[in-house]
């Protein structure tokens, strides 16, 4: 049973101290919590021995959750692990402090966003002390800091020198409450914007870009390389990047000098079923027919409320297209308008072929249906009338057009063939696209890094001067209001130009907080340099990162955007000669979401809070106001479904150590773990084992190395063995497999062996005591403070030799060293005899022993022995 604080209390005033035989966790964890704050001290720590771990840096919002706690106990449990196995580890923390969440704080409270900032990194930084995370705080980075933006802005200019940042007009998506602009990942499925809920609208605007999209290709070749990133995760970032190999193909427009449509195709086989084109509602020819047609504006109005999958679609009466390969005497090429094609992929043009695409089968039927389809790809070894059921959109079949010089080709042959004959008429071309965009990085709030580019009438854009920088932010109390930006700050805007002198106009975007994190992990290895983001051969020392934590939600942005900015400044430094494809994270590890209990008014559908329900008998609740049972789930962690946990209380009830322990125990790091604050009795009661055991150890401490296997016995041989497996297993969980929660469990069941092995009495103290010192150092990395408590009370003020920071090294699995002898009286076996091979070496010795032992008793006592035989395992005696 865990004991109250105000039954510690009263234990104190009567015993005045706690009893010897009570444990107290949290008070375990206060006096050892400074010591393991500053960490291990590990010696022989070599430069060839290297380990970064490194947990995505957090938004500092006011307070930890669980879900925070989760992975910085997990990547503090590696540190300490990597340190007691004598790695140089590189353990950092920061804060992704720049960002609307903090912006929209401030207006709320009257106060500037970085006052409102600081406080949240003070108390967040409290709560991890609370927990024991033994960061290296000297490294710490703040993005919100001059210090680093400064570099932040560099890294822009840089990019700016190597034509990959640049400005331009495109439509976005505009959020009226936040007055931002959004990505399209923050822009839901009714339209509506992620954090502030309203309907987002398009506007275009002059915004700033990164050129990603030049590192498309090696992006996307890349992941294969990762081999120790999650499949799901990689998966992710190749759709997202969307590589395709295909054809351009130009469809020549019937009208006089009216150019030709572009599309984009992977199965340019096809091409001779093209029976329609569709254009995206943002291309130049549609918005250019649209001044003219008023059904087509109308359409257009109505398609922005159209899914992008719409069948519908709007026949443009006024352009017809010509087919690239077939004659003039072929009918024209119908256009039409169709929300499905994406202005954003190809050309935002694409060739309708019913016969062979499920998605252009389904728009034609609905929008021509009286037409017959017409197929030209058929299945190998069938004639055209075996197609029966259309669309076949198998990519192996041979080509049907009677008249081209294509016809019975096989497809794969054919895609080639033509193409080349496309390209022989200037009608197209072999090429590859991508659905990446170019990254939009302005942002028109005032909380986030200043874009470093200065506007003047005479020269243009013009970057602002290294020695310029960083470009502050204009230190401000409060913030107005919604829309707060840059641009209502003139004593911020007004400026000369670097280049002329003349005045000119700062530039009053700020970076999308993505640029923030796509580099820190850079910072940390060189946080104090004054110069240059890092050193470049700082860098190479300690990049790539060997582990990278952090939540699935990243999988695609932030992870694809640091991707590509390490390739961008491997290729212009030197820390790219490391590792020369510029991959920033060797092994990536995505931990499960936290869920708490929900309880849940089953006639309602009401989330209850935790004073409306009250428990009776075992673990059943009721609900006070109805007696009935309410339904209990486990969700995602909220306050609208008062299912939240909170840290703190967690820690200051059952104490860090528990808490850690319970934390990776319940589940393992990649999938979602139900909080059930409840269950941690069983963490409490296996440390108040540990602890125990450890005091009942002290009084018979002995310092011995070695177990002396030559005199063990049988049970001390198995127990040794189950000790070096169950060591085996923690250590294997920690470097190879990473499943900590088995690792708890492994810990449980050597400090079960151990105490049965003590309550025994069939196993010598000098392999108990060894075999706890072996629990205690493997519990450090996951129970630091109870495995320094236990250090203190088995070493007591001496350590006799041993180093709670050094990792044992698992030995050996032993073999059985003792014999079963046969005893053989007058040619007879009457009984054997267990002992060790170096047993019958002292003849004397064993008779003695055999006579005195039970069995001989029996069949020699009272005997004469005339003589004693002793070869291999049998020893034989001739006897009266």
């Amino acid at each position: 049973m865990r004991v109250s604080h105000q039954c510690w209390k009263w234990l104190r005033r009567f015993y005045g101290t706690v009893p010897p035989e009570e444990v107290n966790l949290v008070e375990i964890g206060q006096k050892w919590k400074s010591k393991v704050l500053r960490g291990p001290t590990v010696q022989n720590v070599t430069e060839k021995k290297k380990k970064y771990i490194l947990s995505m840096f957090p938004y500092p919002s006011g307070s930890l959750h669980i879900g925070h706690l989760r992975v910085y106990t997990i990547t503090d449990a590696l540190n300490r692990f990597y340190k007691l196995n004598g790695y140089q580890v590189l353990h950092p923390m920061g804060w992704d402090a720049f960002g609307l969440p903090a912006e929209n704080a401030a207006i709320e409270r009257q106060i500037g966003p970085a006052s409102w900032t600081q406080q949240n990194i003070a108390k967040m930084k409290q709560q991890l002390n609370s927990m024991l995370a033994n960061f290296d705080w000297d490294r710490e980075v703040t993005t919100c800091s001059p210090d680093y933006y400064k570099f932040t802005q560099k890294i822009f200019l840089e990019l700016h020198k190597h034509g990959l940042a640049y400005q331009k007009d495109a439509e976005i998506n505009w959020d009226p409450v936040d007055q931002t602009v959004l990505a399209n990942e923050q822009v839901d499925s009714q339209g509506r914007s992620w954090r502030s809920g309203a309907v987002v609208e398009k506007r275009k605007l002059k915004q700033w870009f990164l050129g990603i999209t030049k590192f498309a290709h090696s992006l996307q070749k890349d992941l294969q390389l990762l081999d120790e990133w999650p499949q799901n995760v990689k998966t992710m970032q190749k759709n997202w990047i969307g590589e395709s190999y295909g054809t351009e193909v130009k469809f020549p427009l019937s009208q006089k000098d009216s150019g030709q449509i572009t599309v984009f195709t992977t199965r340019v086989e096809t091409v001779f079923s093209v029976q329609y084109i569709a254009l995206a509602t943002k291309h130049p020819l549609v918005e250019k027919a649209a001044l003219s047609d008023p059904g087509l504006k109308n359409f257009l109005k109505h398609a922005e409320s159209l899914p992008e999958d719409s069948k519908e679609g709007y026949l443009l009466n006024s352009i017809h297209a010509q087919h690239p390969l077939l004659s003039a005497s072929k009918k024209e090429v119908p256009v039409f308008v169709a929300p499905y094609v994406l202005s954003t992929y190809g050309h935002g043009a694409v060739m309708g072929c019913p016969a062979h695409d499920q998605r252009d089968f389904t728009f034609w039927k609905h929008n021509m249906p009286k037409i017959e389809m017409r197929p030209t790809v058929v299945p190998k070894n069938d004639s055209p009338a075996a197609l029966r059921e259309l669309p076949y959109v198998g990519k192996s079949g041979v080509i049907n057009c009677p008249g081209s010089d294509f016809d019975g080709m096989d497809t794969q042959v054919a895609s080639q063939a033509i193409a080349t004959a496309l390209e022989q008429k200037g009608m197209g071309k072999a090429t590859v696209t991508y659905k990446l965009r170019d990254w939009l990085i302005s942002r028109q709030r005032f909380w986030g890094a200043p874009i470093p580019i200065i506007h003047c009438d005479d020269c243009g854009s013009v970057p602002v001067p290294e020695q310029d920088l960083p470009v502050r932010l204009p230190a401000v109390g409060s913030l107005a209001g919604k829309g707060s930006s840059l641009k209502t700050m003139h004593e911020f805007v007004n400026t000369t130009c670097p280049s002329c002198g003349s005045p000119a106009k700062r530039e009053t975007d700020t970076m999308d907080t993505f640029m923030d994190s796509s580099w820190y992990f850079f910072r940390y290895t060189d946080p104090k340099n004054t110069e240059k983001p890092f050193g470049f051969d700082v860098a190479s020392k300690n990049l790539p990162v060997d582990l990278y934590i952090g939540g699935i939600e990243h999988a695609i942005l932030h992870l694809l955007y640091s991707r590509f900015i390490s390739k961008f400044l491997a290729s212009v430094g030197k820390w790219g000669d490391k590792l020369g494809n510029g991959e920033p994270f060797k092994k990536l590890v995505t931990q499960g979401m936290v869920h708490g209990r929900t309880l849940i008014d089953p006639e309602t559908g009401r989330f209850l809070k935790s004073d409306e329900v009250t428990s009776i008998e075992g673990d059943d609740l009721i609900i006070k106001a109805t007696g009935q049972k309410p339904s209990v789930a486990y969700e995602k962690m909220s306050k609208s479904k008062y299912n939240g946990a909170d840290p703190d209380l967690c820690i200051q009830t059952h104490g860090a150590d528990a808490t850690r322990a319970h934390i990776l125990f319940q589940a393992p790091i990649s999938e979602i773990l139900s909080w059930d604050e409840a269950k941690i009795v069983g963490v409490e009661r296996w440390l108040h084992k540990v602890i125990k055991l450890t005091r009942k150890s002290a009084i018979k401490d002995s310092a011995v190395n070695d177990m002396k296997a030559p005199t063990a016995s049988d049970h001390e041989i198995c127990f040794f063995n189950d000790v070096q497996k169950l060591l085996k297993s923690i250590t294997f969980s920690f470097t190879e497999s990473l499943s900590l929660n088995t690792v708890v469990s492994d810990y449980m069941k050597l400090t079960n062996l151990i105490e049965n092995a003590h309550h025994s009495k069939l196993i010598n103290s000098t392999l108990l005591t060894k075999s706890l010192k072996i629990l205690i150092t493997s519990m450090y990395p996951i129970t630091p403070t109870v495995a320094e408590e236990a250090f203190s009370i088995l070493s007591g003020s001496k350590s006799n030799g041993w180093n709670l920071y050094v990792w044992p090294e698992a030995e050996a699995i032993k073999e059985s060293e003792l014999v079963n002898y046969q005893v053989v009286i007058n040619g007879k076996m009457r009984f054997t005899h267990n002992a060790a091979t170096s047993f019958i070496n002292d003849k004397d010795s064993a008779i003695k022993t055999l006579l005195s032992s039970k069995d001989g008793q029996k069949y020699l006592s009272g005997k004469s022995i005339k003589r004693v035989i002793m070869r291999n395992k049998v020893i034989s005696f001739v006897v009266n």
